[in-house]
């Protein structure tokens, strides 16, 4: 589970790749640095993905992020 903490501890790395929180919700990092609010779904059979937003001062708190979900 994510917690604040690690997510300003989340380091760029040469691919893009994810570190999952719960319930589907999870957030990518791009090699720039960014990291993006996403959340996988099943609708009819079919994976489904949502991008919530953008981390960080301009953007969304993990909290904010859940209770966007809700």
């Amino acid at each position: 589970m994510l917690t604040d903490t690690a997510l300003r501890n989340l380091k760029p790395k040469p691919k893009i790749y994810k570190a999952f929180d719960r319930d589907g919700m999870y957030v990518t990092v791009s090699p720039t640095g960014t990291v993006t609010f996403r959340y996988d779904y099943r609708l009819h059979g079919r994976r489904e993905t949502l991008t919530i937003g953008r981390c960080g001062p301009a953007g969304l708190s993990l909290a904010m992020a859940r209770e966007k979900l809700i």
